[in-house]
């Protein structure tokens, strides 16, 4: 199976015990991205915010344009929750940084 379509096994930190499998490329590409640009402490980042900063990180022929960067952010902020690397502190509007 070709890199592009490699798949990986995300979590969901809203639906334990529940896991999605998406595309490799695509969701490690995000992960670096959100990682690079999320502060190690609070108040962090709202979503809008991140979404911003990372989209020039995004690799063009894996987002073209920024397509899909809102899903995959999404996607990758619940995974990343689930696993303890990132935290989300309730308020409003919802602010990400990183734990680790």
């Amino acid at each position: 199976m070709p890199d592009h379509e490699e798949k990986i096994e995300v979590e969901n930190v809203k639906s334990p015990g529940r896991v999605q499998r998406v595309n490799r490329a695509k969701y490690e590409a995000m992960k670096h991205a959100l990682l690079a640009i999320l502060p190690l402490r609070t108040p962090g980042l709202t979503v809008a915010e991140a979404k911003a900063e990372l989209l020039p990180l995004l690799p063009e022929d894996l987002f073209p344009g920024g397509a899909k960067a809102g899903w995959w952010l999404k996607a990758a902020q619940l995974d990343l929750e689930a696993k303890g690397i990132i935290g989300r502190e309730e308020a409003k509007p919802l602010r990400l940084y990183r734990l680790q």
